[in-house]
């Protein structure tokens, strides 16, 4: 037996061309030209991992542990993982097209183990020493709010900034920063529009933080149990760079620290959405850790989490 896809018809006729928009719809490049490569195949039955990189609605881009082999996987359940994941796999079936690597198979299992995805840490530059006696705690004579006097205790920390990253982006012009575009998308209801940029954006480098963060936002709303998995892989890769000694602050002054910020904020908020309010209550301790002056306004969502309020009742 074969698929539709192994079958290499008369170059130019119609069948070839109706042949062709279904390897298309498949995810697979279609080549009718005369002398074109016949799709290679082979059964398999071995158990693979891979990296996934990005996904469309029929496939899923992934990089092979180990070696780094560029595939395509087709899989019935490809929703199942996010970017940064890591899948097993029980390969049904390989084969080569015009060159490029396919597989199909089974996800058996995924996990998230940030060290086995071969990242480089992201750089932290140096910006100087936070001190909180420099810092605004309020006016004169009033009283400090709790949660800052344990980290005024703390004393002076560094204050690094997070490399940043995002490819595509033009230095030179600001209008091409494609979060910015995947934004605009999104106000304008184009609603593939912004997945299928922010995708090609962790295709290209799975550090881009702001590319997980922004596909979170994309399904907060109505899908948080699916949302917390692109927010938690941003994170994971940004304490990847962090690293587990870090001792510092990430202000939301320095630019490019708030792409981790909002991937951990994200995070956060779709803990208490799940109510799972101790683990929540966790992260929005370190976000003010990391960030004393509250930019995202974390000190006011603290106490209805201890509380064990639920996110709805005080949305409302």
């Amino acid at each position: 037996m074969v698929s539709a896809v192994e079958v290499d018809l008369a170059p130019g006729s119609q069948a070839a061309t109706l042949l062709d928009a279904y390897r298309q719809w498949m995810g697979i490049p279609a080549a009718t030209k005369p002398g074109a490569e016949p799709p290679s195949v082979q059964a398999d039955g071995d158990v693979v991992e891979v990296v996934v990189l990005s996904l469309t609605k029929k496939a899923a881009r992934c990089r092979l542990l180990p070696g780094g082999e560029k595939v395509s996987l087709r899989t019935a359940r490809v929703w199942d993982v996010v970017p940064g994941k890591i899948a097993t796999v029980k390969v049904v079936k390989r084969w080569t097209y015009s060159g490029q690597a396919y597989l199909s198979g089974l996800i058996k299992a995924k996990r998230l183990d940030v060290k086995a995805l071969g990242l480089t840490p992201l750089r932290l530059d140096d910006r100087g020493v936070w001190d909180p006696a420099e810092q605004y705690w309020g006016e004169p004579g009033e009283p400090i709010d709790a949660y800052a006097l344990p980290i005024i205790a703390r004393g002076p920390r560094p204050e690094p900034e997070m490399e940043p990253i995002i490819p595509g982006e033009d230095p030179e012009d600001p209008i091409s920063d494609p979060i910015i575009e995947a934004n605009d998308r999104k106000d304008a209801r184009d609603l593939p529009g912004p997945f299928d940029l922010l995708m090609r954006l962790c295709q290209q480098d799975l550090r881009c933080l702001d590319a997980h963060s922004h596909l979170g936002n994309l399904v907060f709303d109505g899908r948080p149990q699916k949302a917390i998995r692109d927010f938690e892989v941003g994170v994971r890769i940004g304490e990847l760079s962090l690293g587990e000694d870090f001792d510092g602050v990430l202000p939301w002054g320095h630019i490019d620290n708030r792409p981790f910020l909002r991937c951990l904020n994200g995070f956060g908020l779709c803990l208490w959405r799940l109510d799972r309010f101790e683990e929540c209550a966790k992260v929005l301790d370190r976000i003010l850790s990391l960030k004393p002056s509250d930019n995202q306004g974390v000190r006011g969502l603290i106490e209805h989490v201890r509380a064990g309020r639920r996110w709805e009742k005080c949305k409302q």
